[in-house]
């Protein structure tokens, strides 16, 4: 009996290392953790942290008792480019492909989305209609480009996105000092035709700057979990990711798929720019900096292991982390905690190859007691 249930035991527990979400779910947690530490080793109430984190995530308000859902509305809002970005790492990712420059396809998406909305027809839904796809499709252009170059020429992805997220940047301030009304920081209000403001949302969650967005985000996690996980299409990338010369010598057209990867991966990351662009600011934007969305989409798509579920959990996670540190100012608690945590979760999340070797570890020990045991 004694036995039997001992390995029920060692079942259970080599099926919840075996789970990559158990392992996400273990280094937030551990992230978190170690948050708290520091929140109290700087002489501060870690309890007051997660007040913050609880009214992000609820609008529950612990100190008054009082509920306010705008603040579920921007957690919300916050979440939508970080799934989108996390999409654009995690596409790659799954064709071997490793796509750093989420950002730049980011702020191309931005910025195609501002001089649509200052320039393009002022006719209701077709304007915003129009900025948003050809956001998208700038992306998909940014990032195809890079695809092709690594397919045809085997460039490096990791070397040019890096290079073109910075020719994004400095391409989008030459664009955008160009239209109407700009200073070196922003230009002439959008006109309304070209906001993606949704009266609907925001009466649900109490005037926030939740917006249309929000939909295409959901649109986007169904398009990105049936591309990989029921077309042949998908089947292809994902072939070509775990092996590329047995896709090819099966007949998956590798280069194709590398390119067409990447380019669906600049088209998630240039939909999210469109999306904050018109949905969260009135105007356009002449950046000097980067939004860092595109960046932290790595972070998302690696806690949430590259798939669909996953990836949009972890972009909640970093939206409510994003909304929560207005919050925790209010509650003397620095807001850079909430950077600690998302890089401490991003470290232990590269821990995974040592739970892999652990668990090689721990088979070999177990078959040699198997093998003294006979």
């Amino acid at each position: 009996m004694k036995n039997r249930l001992s390995g029920k035991t060692l079942s259970v527990s080599r099926r919840l290392m075996d789970s990559q979400g158990f392992t996400s779910l273990m280094v937030v947690l551990l992230g978190f953790l170690v948050g708290t530490i520091l929140v109290a080793l700087v002489g501060r109430n870690p309890l007051n942290l997660y007040k913050a984190i609880l009214q992000a995530l609820t609008g529950y308000n612990v100190d008054n008792g009082r509920m306010n859902v705008r603040y579920i509305g921007e957690t919300l809002n916050y979440s939508v480019p970080f799934i989108l970005c996390g999409f654009s790492l995690a596409f790659a990712a799954r064709t071997g492909l490793f796509n750093i420059g989420g950002e730049g396809q980011y702020i191309m998406g931005m910025t195609v989305a501002q001089v649509i909305a200052l320039l393009g027809p002022q006719v209701p839904f077709l304007h915003a209609a129009l900025a948003i796809v050809c956001a998208t499709l700038i992306g998909a252009l940014w990032g195809g480009v890079v695809g092709l170059l690594k397919a045809r020429y085997e460039v490096s992805e990791v070397v040019s996105t890096i290079m073109l997220n910075y020719i994004a940047l400095y391409l989008s301030r030459i664009i955008c000092l160009q239209l109407p009304g700009a200073t070196t920081f922003r230009t002439a209000n959008f006109p309304t035709t070209a906001v993606i403001d949704n009266s609907f949302l925001q009466r649900l969650t109490n005037n926030s700057l939740l917006n249309s967005g929000f939909f295409l985000m959901i649109i986007a996690v169904v398009l990105y979990w049936f591309i990989m996980e029921k077309t042949s299409l998908g089947f292809g990338l994902r072939a070509t990711g775990f092996n590329k010369e047995a896709a090819r010598n099966s007949g998956i057209p590798v280069v194709k798929s590398i390119a067409l990867s990447m380019a669906f991966a600049g088209a998630f990351a240039g939909l999210a720019g469109g999306i904050v662009a018109l949905g969260s600011f009135k105007y356009g934007r002449v950046i000097s900096g980067m939004d860092n969305y595109g960046f932290n989409g790595i972070a998302v798509a690696l806690v949430g292991n590259n798939t669909a579920i996953g990836t949009m959990l972890a972009g909640f996670l970093f939206g409510m982390l994003k909304n929560a540190q207005a919050l925790m100012q209010g509650k003397q608690i620095p807001k850079e905690i909430t950077f600690i945590i998302q890089g401490l979760i991003v470290v232990f999340i590269s821990l995974r190859s040592a739970l892999d070797l652990y668990r090689q570890w721990n088979d070999k020990k177990r078959l040699q007691k198997e093998v003294l045991a006979k």
